[in-house]
């Protein structure tokens, strides 16, 4: 299974005022897995920067002069997102945006989200933690996620970061390998070197294993509770018959 998780980073926040992306940032996953593979662009949006969007992201309106407009990166994006469905934090937002570009191409392209799963991380957590901070400052603080870099967003880092959130939210996964240096993007150099992402070789997530004592505690623990059932415990039952085909 191929997904994208997509990040971007816009002149404002309203479409309908004129607002327009200025950068694209995309990892792909298979199979839960990083691969590496990532697509990044800044774009120019024909128009000038918020100043309030730019104390968001830092992204200039010299800084996008001479990068290419939406309509001639549209098919490179396209074409690395291919047929993957989508993990957005916040997913109306940046599918709002990429729809809004859409509209101003000839010929109109179906929307973003046409015969693709959009994955709106954003909508997870809150399911899974209400009534907490869902961000993705708060998500990295939670999962133990380091953003440490992260003075201001960017596409492409925020992408690599939610990659991360996601996978440990919705179970994890055995291998990370965001210092891949394969990418899509022609460019791919130029654009690495403008963006700050996290280092390859930074600190695993920490693996805690049970001590011997914790397991004696844990095995007298599951007795006591098939014995308070009368050996009727029907979840017990199970864990011990998994645990048995396990070895």
């Amino acid at each position: 299974m191929r997904q994208i998780v997509l990040d971007t980073e816009t002149t404002g926040l309203e479409t309908t005022q004129g607002h327009r992306i200025i950068e694209i940032g995309c990892v792909e996953l298979f199979n839960r897995r990083l691969t590496g593979r990532h697509y990044h662009q800044y774009i120019n949006p024909e128009r000038e920067v918020d100043a309030g969007a730019f104390q968001v992201h830092g992204i200039s309106n010299e800084m996008l002069a001479d990068k290419p407009k939406f309509a001639q990166i549209a098919d490179e994006f396209m074409a690395f997102v291919g047929d993957a469905d989508l993990i957005i934090h916040n997913a109306a937002f940046d599918i709002g945006f990429i729809n809004a570009e859409f509209a101003r191409l000839t010929p109109r392209p179906a929307t973003i989200e046409t015969n693709r799963t959009v994955i709106d991380s954003l909508l997870l957590a809150r399911a899974k933690h209400p009534g907490q901070k869902n961000n993705l400052d708060a998500l990295c603080k939670r999962y133990g996620v380091d953003n440490s870099q992260r003075d201001l967003h960017g596409a492409l880092l925020d992408a690599e970061i939610l990659a991360d959130v996601y996978l440990l939210m919705t179970g994890g996964q055995t291998a990370l390998s965001l210092g891949g240096n394969q990418s899509s993007n022609k460019d791919s150099s130029a654009a690495v070197s403008e963006i700050r992402r996290l280092p390859a070789t930074r600190k695993p997530l920490p693996v805690l294993i049970a001590s011997a004592e914790e397991l004696v505690s844990h095995e007298a623990k599951l007795a006591a509770i098939d014995k308070s059932s009368g050996g009727n415990c029907i979840w017990l039952k199970e864990a011990i018959l998994d645990a048995q085909v396990s070895v």
